[in-house]
């Protein structure tokens, strides 16, 4: 939200040769493998991973580039993760497999567990991969994998062949143990997510079917889903079995019963007028008496960022608490009001780029939670550390996902940037991994400024919000209504950086318009800015342009949703 005046890599590894599949003293030669994939899903054109699973939740199916069909696999390698995805499957001992696949990347390796494994180089296109094994003398199942290399980028994979016989029938014929601890994590009026405790198998779990009222209606491969189509104001019942790799399926978990949302078609039951305040920039109004003068209750605050070793603080330099931030937040709960700290921003040590992973980034996050006590955070996902970094959007919206399942009741909002039409490649990106991590975000909010609006910005603004409209009905199944409730705007008041032009009179039809769709937020860049000096440039304490004090504010007040 900020613009320019306020605003180990590990050493690679060679892996050839360093394992060799053991055979367990077999000395019969080895069967004959039939031309027979025995790989589930290994196009991923079911436009799912399952029964594929990746670590760190670090897969995803994208529609380009792939190698053939539709769709293939993206791991987001991290420094700290390859984000190898798998598949395990029942194989016939002392036999002859191959292995192969299409992939693209920097190394990129494909292998069995236990076993052989080969790699290549291919940044800019698919190169295909071969390896063949030999199963051990009483190995009756295998794991393949595909994998990139921590810290090197992207990889993505595509058409994956297993080619050989399949497991013996009876070879496996013991079932998982049903999953357990099956709850609600969240739920909209057409959608209802759920997390279960993972079930156990002698060979491996390979999949999740979500059961309701009798039918099968979702299969995922890890232990949380979103089943969405629902209906608004009823009751759903719902089950989980375990599956392994030869089609054993555990008993049923408990049931858990839910009611979605009533009304709207798909509200989120969660609206908020928050715009932006800096207690670090832009000589800082006094929250309360801007309170007084225009109505508002909501702040969104700027900006937690990292001091150091994955330590939130207020602007990587102020503590949590004790501070001119607190006094301000003291201010607005006393005068009713509240609160939602901004994470991120366009510059300053981040925490989403800083800390080493998603189990950190979230303890950073549970600190903010937990000093204020709050109903929501939002996180602002910008420049090229945060935004252009796809694993480093995995780690934010991953963290994101476990603090909300931690604190109950909690919103989540991520804002980003747009173009005049809608999310860019990376906004895209960043829905499309909050859909595949089932992040279960409350709130998608688009920045429409310093995207080329020129002299349109109410046209622009909403064709950017209808485009982002699109993206998540497409990506999440919603319906028209649903999706606008999961939209939020976050403008920039008077002159943008690029010379925009936001008037009031323009935001007073942004409001509007963002009312009569039934929105979830609206906010805009800043407060600090919300004060009158007509040719004044584009500076931290007034807008720019001709307006009255506190105008901005006034109208974003009148945000109801």
């Amino acid at each position: 939200m900020r613009f320019t005046f306020g605003r180990s890599r590990r050493r690679l590894l060679a892996l050839l040769g360093s394992a060799a599949l053991a055979l367990g003293g077999a000395v019969a030669l080895p069967g004959t493998a039939h031309a027979a994939n025995l790989l589930t899903n290994p196009g991923f054109e079911s436009g799912g991973l399952s029964p594929w699973t990746c670590t760190g939740n670090l897969g995803s199916v994208v529609a380009s580039p792939v190698h053939g069909g539709a769709q293939a696999l993206q791991g987001a390698v991290t420094s700290s993760d390859n984000a190898q995805c798998g598949q395990t499957v029942a194989v016939q001992p002392n036999t002859a497999y191959t292995l192969s696949g299409w992939v693209r990347g920097s190394y990129v390796y494909l292998g069995v567990n236990g076993g052989a494994s080969t790699w290549t180089s291919s940044p800019s296109a698919y190169t295909r991969l071969s390896v063949s094994f030999t199963t051990g003398a009483a190995q009756t199942s295998a794991t393949i994998y595909v994998h990139g290399w921590y810290a090197q980028g992207t990889y993505h994979a595509d058409d994956i062949s297993l080619d050989g016989p399949g497991g013996p029938g009876g070879g496996d014929t013991r079932a998982p143990t049903a999953p357990g601890g099956l709850t609600s994590t969240g739920k909209t009026s057409t959608s209802v997510s759920l997390k279960w405790n993972a079930a156990s198998d002698d060979v491996g779990v390979t999949a999740y079917d979500v059961y309701s009222a009798g039918s099968r209606v979702l299969s995922v491969s890890g232990t949380s889903a979103t089943v969405g189509g629902l209906s608004p104001g009823t009751a759903y019942t719902f089950t989980v079995k375990a599956r392994d790799a030869a089609g054993n399926t555990s008993p049923a978990s408990g049931s858990v019963t839910v009611t979605t949302d009533t009304g709207g078609g798909g509200g989120t039951g969660f609206k908020q007028a928050a715009p932006y305040l800096y207690e670090g920039w832009g000589d800082p109004p006094d929250p309360g008496t801007v309170m007084s003068a225009t109505g508002v209750k909501w702040f969104t605050m700027a900006f937690v960022l990292d001091s150091g070793g994955c330590t939130p603080a207020w602007d990587g330099s102020r503590a949590l608490t004790g501070g001119v931030d607190q006094t301000a937040i003291s201010r607005i709960r006393s005068a009713g009001g509240d609160v939602v700290p901004s994470f991120g921003g366009w510059q300053g040590s981040k925490l989403g780029a800083n800390c080493s992973s998603a189990s950190a980034l979230a303890g950073a996050i549970q600190k903010v939670v937990d000093a204020y006590g709050l109903k929501a955070v939002d996180f602002d996902i910008e420049n090229t550390d945060e935004f252009e970094n796809e694993a480093v959007q995995a780690r934010i919206l991953t963290a994101l996902k476990t603090v909300r399942a931690a604190n109950p009741g909690l919103r989540t909002i991520v804002t980003f940037g747009t173009s005049t039409t809608g999310p860019t490649y990376y906004g895209n990106r960043l829905i499309e991994q909050a859909q595949s991590l089932g992040a279960n975000i409350d709130v998608f909010t688009i920045m429409p400024f310093d995207f080329g609006g020129g002299p349109d910005m109410y046209g622009n603004t909403v064709n950017a919000a209808e485009g982002l409209k699109n993206k998540l009905k497409s990506t999440f199944g919603w319906d028209d209504a649903t999706a606008y409730a999961h939209i939020g705007i976050s403008g920039m008041n008077g002159l943008s950086d690029q010379q925009e032009t936001t008037t009031p009179a323009i935001w007073t039809q942004i409001r509007d318009w963002s009312n009569a769709h039934h929105i979830a937020r609206l906010a805009f860049w800043a407060v600090n800015r919300d004060r009158p000096c007509a040719g004044g440039g584009v500076v931290s304490n007034c807008s720019g342009i001709d307006q009255s004090t506190w105008q901005f504010t006034s109208i974003t007040a009148g945000f109801t949703g």
